[in-house]
């Protein structure tokens, strides 16, 4: 599934992104080598870098 149409990420790219240490959507953007067109995927990419953070936090524990 697509996360952001206009550069044609997906949910895997933004993963794999997360996990080599994107805090931000911008850190995304800047691995894949692009920039934001609409930034409607932004919220996503924000929750997907949040839900990984409550991840490792809980396996932290």
């Amino acid at each position: 599934m697509y996360v952001c149409n206009c550069n044609g990420l997906r949910q895997r790219d933004v993963a794999l992104a997360i996990e080599a240490g994107a805090c931000r959507p911008k850190d995304v953007f800047d691995r894949h080598q692009c920039r934001p067109q609409c930034a409607r995927c932004v919220c996503e990419m924000r929750q997907m870098i949040d839900d990984t953070r409550q991840s490792f936090a809980l396996a932290a524990e």
